[in-house]
């Protein structure tokens, strides 16, 4: 990836770092993009330490004045922009549906799936006007595809991602730019461990077992690991994968296959 340009939100932590990493490490520039500047900075100087043109900028991808500054000053910087990954989110309230207020809807859906919206929206006219072609990719999730109880907002937002990325990748197909949605399964790392607790405490099991119905319906009977969501994001930023667009590619042990 030589020569391109990629931004990734939330990149300071998790998936959006093992995301930002895998891009460096293909020669992608990269900006990152979060809302907390100590790990962000952090994270920049991680990517610069591998020989790559590394851009961090705060930024809170609820807010659209937040968005619109990053945006000017990812291509300020730049130049141009070839990929945009909106990888943002949040795992939102663990609670029967009933028990879940207006305002944390409101929260999980704002984040989940305005964030990709206001993310996309910024870089499209941009990258159409440079006539590079280019790459969009949302982290979606499982859970965009299959329902899972306790989570009704992070459901609705990761279907609605999906059904965004569809419709993008007909509107901007005719421009050379593809859309597609990565669908990680249980990814191991801080996040996971704080919605198996939270798993557990509303169902009245021990972590133990929340952490099993995680894992052992998966084919290879473990979480997925970060960096295998970060190796499908940047085979969806490359020309290797030139025919495929409005895709949601799951990666996730084995845990959804379709």
């Amino acid at each position: 990836m030589t020569g391109k340009v990629a931004v990734v939100t939330g990149g300071n932590q998790g998936i959006g770092r093992a995301i930002a990493q895998a891009l460096a490490q293909a020669d992608a520039s990269v900006a990152l993009s979060a809302r907390t500047v100590d790990s962000l900075e952090r994270a920049a100087r991680e990517i610069q330490s591998l020989g790559v043109d590394c851009l961090g900028v705060p930024c809170d991808v609820r807010d659209p004045s937040s968005t619109d500054a990053m945006a000017g000053e990812v291509l300020e910087h730049f130049g141009h922009v070839d990929v945009v990954i909106a990888n943002a989110g949040i795992a939102g309230a663990i609670r029967p549906m009933h028990e879940i207020t207006y305002e944390e809807w409101q929260d999980c859906l704002i984040t989940d799936l305005d964030g990709v919206y206001l993310t996309f929206r910024r870089f499209i006219a941009p990258m159409i006007k440079a006539g590079r072609g280019g790459s969009l990719i949302a982290v979606s999730s499982m859970t965009g595809k299959r329902p899972l109880p306790e989570r009704t907002p992070y459901s609705a937002a990761k279907m609605g991602v999906i059904g965004l990325v569809r419709s993008l990748a007909l509107e901007l197909g005719p421009y050379n730019i593809r859309v597609n949605s990565v669908c990680p399964g249980a990814v191991a790392g801080q996040r996971l461990d704080r919605i198996v607790r939270q798993s557990a405490q509303a169902r009245g099991i021990t972590e133990a077992e929340a952490m099993r119905q995680f894992s052992d319906p998966s084919a290879l009977k473990r979480p997925t690991a970060a960096e295998e969501v970060g190796a499908a994001c940047v085979f969806l930023a490359s020309e290797a994968s030139s025919g495929i667009t409005g895709e949601d590619m799951n990666v996730s042990a084995g845990l959804v296959m379709y």
